[in-house]
């Protein structure tokens, strides 16, 4: 058995989101991660995406423990699943364990061994020694790892920020970084996500005074959507609403389950009459409520879309409401969203977003603060992780420009075997890896081909033909019926499927005895038929179903 030392990551690099790497030593390896990614627009119907265990569940004696670097769901959510098939001890700071531990009760998960730790202590997996770091981040407890290895030092950064003024006032430990710098790093894997926006981020401390002046709003009540996870943003929005007296209702069920870890762990202040049951809103004014709610993404199931659409059992958007969208669009998100916006001002509300008013800062790293971290751990080798290939083609070209050799550096993928020595780091060969869809309680028995179905389905609509043929003969016994959806105005159906008929009848009656006795083989002919016709006539590629009965 090999003793090289192997990172394999499964998730989150050529993506956003999706994060899962492998650490690998012998016959022993260690987790880092175990994120889902949320679907693309060309992903119908799918409800979440998680990494392909394939390689981990043909090496499951090898596994000796999961760290996980904080608790959102790009680097948690696929837990469940993971442990649908391994059980090893979970390590992580308090309220990283705590929104881990919120999703066993969801997914009857029991008897799960988590292993609490805290920065600045170490902890020991197999062959790897962790210390967890404090750095910043849009939500509390997140981590970078400092990990020892038998071939050297490695430091993950996580997902990071440096902010010097956070509202929790934990800024994050330099002096952690430069300790292992000074020590001598072999390599850093370090977040790609905003490598291309150039200077420092925002400090989280900025949204303050935009909260203080929302919550002096009157003449209707204040809906701000944001992440749920997002506990330092929760926490001014609670402090802004209290010092002004107004009450808070908590709408969509992720929310509500975070910001209730969150008060167990003490990571989040809220009096004990702030809080109101949604139920009881009525009991007072508008001026004097705050709702916050999940759905800044324009998700069509969360709690701002039933607002918007006016299907919320007790919220109604009313003029004289200010909305607050306190999160960007995420790629792909943006025509949601804008529907959304454009829904509540129809209602008269007053819509506030990134484009026109400060309410968001980012939890990921600008240029200068991957500069920064390259600077304190000054590493032998440097991997970027965390982006799309563009970014983490960029990040290679930024950690050159600060002095690092080409020839240092790796731009890997997902399923890429990254063989690391003391002289050398490089590509060794591949694992089977992809993406797995989770539809409903399906996990991966939805595959691309149903995917290009539904997306098919989707843009030009179907078309079902049944027929019924005389096995001997091949002659039609009881006519052709054409439906469709999707495809045409129920005006303009009726002349066009007639036409539809005649063109299948025709082409049959040319075809030989042999095939038209041959079901399969008719099938095949009607379909060609029907795909030729709707080219002509419409221009349009429906998704064709013929039902060939033999009697």
């Amino acid at each position: 058995m090999s003793h090289d030392l192997r990172i394999i990551p499964l998730g989150g690099l050529g993506e956003i989101g999706m994060n899962m790497m492998l650490f690998e030593v012998g016959d022993e390896v260690m987790i880092v991660d175990c994120g889902l990614m949320f679907p693309e627009p060309h992903m119908p119907g799918i409800d979440i995406v998680i990494p392909d265990f394939q390689y981990l569940i043909q090496n499951r004696k090898k596994i000796r423990g999961l760290v996980v670097t904080h608790g959102h769901e790009d680097h948690i959510g696929a837990i469940p699943f993971f442990l649908r098939h391994f059980n090893p001890p979970i390590y992580g700071t308090p309220l990283t364990l705590g929104l881990v531990e919120a999703k066993f009760k969801e997914h009857d998960l029991e008897k799960v061994n988590l292993v609490e730790t805290r920065h600045g202590e170490s902890v020991k997996i197999g062959p790897f020694s962790v210390e967890f770091i404090r750095v910043c981040h849009s939500i509390p407890d997140a981590s970078a790892l400092a990990i020892g290895t038998p071939k050297g030092l490695l430091v993950h950064s996580g997902d990071f920020k440096f902010d010097d003024t956070p509202t929790d006032c934990k800024t994050p430990d330099y002096e952690a970084l430069k300790k292992y710098g000074d020590r001598g790093v072999l390599a850093l894997m370090s977040d790609s996500t905003n490598v291309e926006v150039k200077g420092f981020t925002e400090s989280e401390g900025k949204l303050a005074p935009f909260f203080k002046e929302l919550c002096d709003h009157k003449g209707g009540k204040i809906i701000i959507a944001l992440f749920s996870s997002n506990i330092n943003r929760v926490q001014q929005i609670v402090s802004a609403a209290e010092e002004k007296r107004k009450k808070i209702i908590l709408v969509g069920r992720s929310l509500v389950s975070n910001i209730r870890v969150a008060r167990e762990k003490g990571y989040l202040k809220v009096a004990s009459d702030t809080l109101v049951d949604i139920k009881k809103m009525e009991k007072y004014s508008p001026d004097e409520l705050v709702v916050i709610t999940t759905g800044s993404q324009g998700e069509p199931m969360s709690g701002l879309s039933r607002i918007a659409t006016k299907t919320h059992k007790y919220i109604l958007v009313e003029k004289g409401d200010k909305v607050v969208l306190s999160s960007k669009a995420i790629p792909g998100n943006e025509k949601l969203v804008y529907n959304i916006i454009n829904l509540l001002t129809k209602a008269g509300a007053r819509v506030l977003y990134e484009k026109i008013a400060p309410v968001h800062v980012t939890g990921h790293a600008h240029e200068e603060e991957l500069k920064k971290m390259i600077s304190l751990v000054r590493p032998e080798f440097f991997i970027p992780v965390h982006g799309e290939y563009r970014h983490l083609a960029r990040h290679i070209e930024l950690a050159t420009e600060m002095g690092l050799l080409k020839e240092k550096t790796i731009l890997a993928q997902d399923g890429d075997v990254i063989k690391l020595t003391k002289e050398k780091v490089e590509i060794a060969c591949r694992v089977p890896t992809g993406r797995v869809f989770v539809d409903g309680k399906g996990v991966g028995d939805v595959e691309e081909i149903v995917l290009r179905d539904r997306v098919n389905l989707s843009k030009d609509g179907t078309v079902i033909l049944v027929a019924s043929i005389n096995r001997s003969s091949g002659e039609i016994i009881s006519g052709i019926d054409i439906f469709s959806k999707g495809l045409i105005s129920e005006d303009e159906e009726a002349e066009l499927l007639t036409e539809a008929k005649m063109a299948v009848q025709k082409h049959l009656d040319q075809l030989s005895l042999e095939i038209k006795t041959d079901w399969t083989e008719a099938e095949a002919e009607i379909r060609k038929s029907l795909k030729r016709f709707f080219k002509k006539s419409l221009d349009r590629w429906p998704v064709i179903i013929p039902v060939v009965i033999e009697l």
